[in-house]
Formats: C-alpha cells, sequence, structure tokens
C-alpha cells in the first residue's frame, strides 16, 4: 500500500524555525515529524510513502534519501506551488494502486491505528476523511455529517469556541476521487474538490491529534507528543 505526504509547503507561521529545516523534519523527542508519521503508515501496511515535496526539497532528499525505516520514499517535487489539490494530482502519477492514504506533514496522533480507518472505507465511497473530536473549533476547519457519516458540509475556521468534529487532514481515497478534480494544474483539495463529492465520508476518532502548524501547538507537542 502506498501513502502520499503532503510537505512542500512554505511554513511562513511557524517563521525562522522553518527558515532552513521543513515542518516534517521538525524533531519530537528524539524522532522526527516523518518518522512519527511512517511509523503510524507502516503499522497500517504502508510500504511506500511520495513525499509530495517543494519548499526545502534538496534538504529533504540529503536527510531522508530513498528509504526511512524500511518504507521505501519516493518524491513528487511540485516546480511551484500547486495548492493541496494540485500537490496531490502531482504525487498520483506514482500511485499503482488505491485506496491510498494521503497526510499533511504537519499531524501528530496517539493511541489511533490507520488499520481501523482502511476497515471502515468501502467500494461506493470517493474517500473517508480523519475527523477529531476538539473542544474548540476556533483554530480548525468544522466537518458536518449525517448519522451515517456522508458528509455534508465543511466550515472553514470560526471565531466562535465551541466543540465539534476538526478535519484532521488525514485522508484516504479512491481511486474515484478522480473524477472531480478540475482541469487544472493549482487547485485546492478542500475547497475544489470535496463540495463536489456525493459519496465522502468521515471517520470520527477521539484520539489525541495536533497540528504543529503554529509555535505554540508545536512547543506543546515536543512537551506532551514524546514517547
Amino acid at each position: 500500500m502506498q501513502a502520499i505526504i503532503l510537505c512542500g509547503g512554505l511554513s511562513t507561521r511557524l517563521g525562522k524555525t522553518t527558515e532552513k529545516i521543513p515542518k516534517i523534519l521538525l524533531t519530537i523527542g528524539n524522532r522526527t515529524v516523518l518518522n512519527c508519521q511512517i511509523d503510524l503508515l507502516s503499522k497500517a501496511g504502508v510500504s511506500e510513502v511520495i513525499l509530495a515535496s517543494g519548499h526545502l526539497h534538496d534538504v529533504i532528499y540529503s536527510q531522508v534519501g530513498e528509504d526511512m525505516d524500511g518504507v521505501k520514499i519516493r518524491y513528487a517535487k511540485e516546480e511551484k506551488p500547486l495548492g493541496t489539490g494540485g500537490a496531490i494530482q502531482n504525487a498520483f502519477q506514482f500511485v499503482d494502486e488505491f485506496p491510498v492514504f494521503v497526510l499533511h506533514g504537519d499531524i501528530l496522533l496517539k493511541g489511533f491505528s490507520l488499520t481501523d480507518m482502511l476497515s471502515h472505507l468501502r467500494q461506493e465511497m470517493e474517500g473517508l476523511l480523519l475527523g477529531v473530536s476538539v473542544s474548540d473549533l476556533s483554530s480548525y476547519g468544522e466537518i458536518v455529517a449525517d448519522n451515517d457519516g456522508r458528509i455534508t458540509q465543511f466550515r472553514e475556521k470560526q471565531n466562535v469556541r465551541r466543540p465539534g468534529c476538526a478535519n484532521g487532514a488525514i485522508f484516504l481515497f479512491n481511486h474515484r476521487i478522480t473524477d472531480a478534480f478540475p482541469d487544472k494544474e493549482v487547485f485546492s483539495i478542500e475547497r475544489d474538490v470535496f463540495p463536489k463529492l456525493q459519496n465522502l465520508y468521515v471517520h470520527k476518532v477521539d484520539s489525541e491529534w495536533i497540528d504543529i502548524g503554529v509555535p505554540e501547538r508545536l512547543e506543546y507537542a515536543r512537551k506532551h507528543f514524546i514517547e
């Protein structure tokens, strides 16, 4: 099985922390974010990871190479920013079979197995998105779904503090997802693809989850996500 990790962004919110090192190579304890994600994926049967790289690609390649922890590493380098959808589309040239996992490169999880998510994917679904229960949605996009788990709405970040189901930025796609891709090179998977889909579902979990895209959450992860 294969997976794609989106790691080509500029990471501007982390300031000088990521001027010379990409988010995916930041350390959490004695491991990088990529080490943590590879571990999560390999336990679900992933044997090859495609890094959708761009900014600081040479740094990633020099430190990671073509193998990490027994998992084969390939690169789908973007020559210009393609957006999340464009980066995924670019990486799909290396995908041999579906389903395929797609992860944002700044996500950490504890107490959760992607095998469970995989077991809930059905053939008629275009995809399954990880939804995480959070007490405060103000920093996250929200997933709204019906009683069967079919996604009915995506809501952008809101200033109101309330609990809900946050977009966990881990996706599991069947090949049919590509039918909704627009005929252009640069696009967003969240804004330009997901709203078009009729059979996109959410897999809700209560696990510990964090994205390390801002300094305070990176600091929190370094204190609380160390094994």
